[in-house]
């Protein structure tokens, strides 16, 4: 066997392995319906005079090399000739990384451009683990700066066999998150990262895993696959040589409190809670990416931890992205120079997330010939004025039936809906419900086609996590009966304050900030011209008393980590680095500091990292759906 390249010449030096009386008892099983598992059944008569080669070349003929195996071995089981079971399955196992490799490489081809698309460079810092002393001892940007490559997180040093600790990539929503665990599993498969460490690389979406309807680890590798005849045993004898990258924990489970609904874990999601606390596959390696909310739900599941904290942009590529989201040469410079000369804009524009909806706004305006004259002063207005270009007109413009007002509303009590019940896919019933249509709203929900027996269904998300949490912020604000405007606003404002204060977080939710935000004079003043809104004196009360009480609360809001660091950090960050373009390779800044950790720099040139049609997997359409899907698609490119 040792000769043996491919399950073609697997299969051939298996049989010819075979004793006379074997290979008789083995022509006997090819007749056995069960272990062919759907395959086409041969007749007796087919069978009877084949020579060894010939029966090959028969097996081949009728269903592929790959599935021809996969009979063989099932036979070869049932005949207990465990060494021809090792063997055959060594060979089909190796051929069938490349197929998988090709199967990842084929998903990241057919990204589409989004949130974070088209950036080279990301700034992460490295952060003390949450048992560590030195994690509350000083604010991370005092810590001291030590070197760090995504290469060595998983070295297994001296222990190969033992569980090495759980990375956990945290960052506000827009930082890169999901961009960055998209870019190492496309290294991978390329060639360019973990080679001879990892055997296999998967993928896991947390949004759309919990779409798959049974609760079995099979059936995940089976859709990280994207092949539901995937050697899935055989992966699962070395673990040690598997890397599992979840992504967005945050949106597997959020942090609920009084009148929020928890939702039972879904059966998919329980296989990943088991992943996470190490009981199934303990000696895999594991990379989890989240928002800081959910930290305090994740901690108490993590034995070791790694936190790496993800920053965003450097001033450069800043500069760069605007060059690469504006095919005009003279759009990109007239753009970036409108961000330069405002320091709100400027500064936020480190987040990709928000980078990308400033160019979309910036690129909307410029070509409806509006002049663009706003000046932002802080990220919800950013988020108001990228939301007051793509509504559609006004109620008195031309009568549409996708009036403004109407949009607005839907929008808000479809976000509304999702979070309350932690739902971040809707249905086309669920948006008719709230009287929109989606294939008329691209600049809020992206799509995707979810395959279930014979039946496609579309499903739609926000195109940004945080426009399903600006417009939930927005709900508490916006009713159908203008004159009843905020009736419920108080209602709503208490029961966020009671969610924030019992929720006992570090971290501020997006949609507080967003609503704190609101609740100042110059920013609601703005809320309501921009969107024909007048906020009744008592909702106006209500957003007072919120921001009296959210000033009470010591939490920390999102984005203010990511843009609190100032030009020469950010600069002394950078300093130093050595950038790859198809490798993580990273330098450290040979300046020391006195306390604590360390920060790196990433080059990923990654291109558009966000897809807006793919397939969604499930129960045993998992194959065809994942053929189709890009396996996690657009969920924040965006995180």
């Amino acid at each position: 066997m040792a000769l043996a390249h491919s399950p073609r010449e697997a299969l051939l030096w298996v049989l010819s392995d075979l004793e006379e009386k074997s290979f008789k008892l083995f022509k006997f099983h090819l007749r056995d319906r069960s272990l062919l598992e759907r395959q086409p059944q041969l007749a007796r008569g087919e069978l009877e005079d084949l020579s060894r080669v010939d029966l090959a070349s028969l097996l081949i003929s009728l269903y592929g090399a790959q599935e021809a195996a996969k009979v063989v071995l099932r036979i070869l089981k049932v005949m207990n000739l465990l060494e021809l079971v090792d063997q055959l399955s060594h060979i089909c196992l190796n051929d069938y990384r490349e197929i998988y490799r090709e199967h990842v490489r084929g998903l990241e081809e057919r990204q589409e451009g989004g949130p974070c698309g088209s950036h080279s460079q990301l700034l992460l810092v490295a952060r003390p683990s949450p048992e560590s002393p030195e994690s509350s001892a000083l604010p991370v940007l005092e810590q001291e700066l030590d070197s760090v490559s995504l290469q060595a997180l998983f070295d297994p040093g001296e222990r190969p066999y033992q569980a090495l600790p759980t990375v956990v990539l945290q960052g506000s929503a827009g930082t890169g998150k999901t961009t960055l665990a998209r870019k190492m599993v496309l290294d991978w498969a390329t060639g360019t990262l973990y080679q001879g460490r990892f055997d296999y690389v998967f993928y896991v979406s947390c949004r759309e895993v919990v779409l798959l309807q049974e609760g079995r680890l099979h059936q995940l590798l089976f859709w990280c696959c994207g092949d539901n005849q995937a050697p899935v045993d055989e992966m699962l004898r070395e673990p040690e040589r598997l890397l599992f990258i979840l992504d967005g924990f945050d949106e597997l489970q959020r942090p609920f409190a009084k009148g929020l609904k928890r939702l039972s874990p879904s059966p998919m999601g329980e296989i990943l809670h088991s992943l996470i606390r190490r009981e199934v596959l303990s000696t895999s390696s594991l990379l989890i990416t989240t928002r800081p909310l959910a930290l305090p739900n994740l901690k108490p599941l993590l034995k070791q931890s790694h936190h790496i904290h993800i920053l965003g942009f450097s001033e450069d590529e800043r500069r760069r992205y605007f060059s690469s989201y504006f095919t005009d040469e003279e759009q990109a410079k007239n753009a970036f120079d409108i961000v330069q000369g405002n320091d709100v804009l400027y500064k936020s524009c480190q987040i990709p997330g928000i980078c990308w909806v400033v160019c979309s706004w910036l690129k909307g305006q410029m070509e409806k010939g509006r002049e663009i004259s706003e000046t932002p002063s802080n990220g919800t207005d950013i988020f108001m004025a990228y939301v007051s270009t793509f509504l559609p007109p006004s109620d008195n413009e031309g009568g549409s039936e996708l009036t403004r007002h109407r949009v607005l509303r839907g929008l808000c009590s479809l976000a509304a809906e999702g979070i309350q019940h932690q739902r971040f896919m809707f249905e086309e019933a669920d948006l008719r419900k709230h009287n929109l249509d989606g294939t008329r709203l691209a600049a809020f929900l992206s799509s995707m086609d979810y395959q279930e027996g014979f039946d496609i269904k579309k499903f739609y998300t926000f195109r940004h996590i945080s426009f399903q949490e600006f417009f939930y912020a927005m709900s508490y604000l916006v009713k159908e009966d203008q004159s009843q405007l905020g009736k419920e606003s108080h209602r709503k404002v208490n029961s966020l304050l009671d969610e924030e204060g019992q929720a006992g977080n570090e971290e501020m939710t997006l949609s507080t900030r967003f609503l704190l935000d609101i609740s100042r004079k110059e920013t609601s003043s703005n809320f309501e011209l921009k969107f024909s809104l007048k906020i009744s004196p008592s909702v106006q009360q209500d957003l007072k008393h919120f921001k009296e009480k959210m000033e009470s609360i010591k939490c920390n809001r999102a984005w203010d980590l990511e843009l609190s660091l100032y030009k020469s950090k950010i600069k002394n960050l950078v300093k130093g680095v050595q950038m790859s373009d198809v490798s993580f390779k990273m330098e450290h800044s040979n300046k020391k500091k006195s306390h604590g950790k360390n920060s790196f720099s990433v080059k990923t040139s990654l291109s558009n990292g966000w897809k807006e049609k793919q397939k969604c997997p499930c129960d045993n359409n998992i194959a065809k759906a994942q053929e189709k899907s890009s396996n996690g698609k657009g969920r924040e490119a965006e995180e």
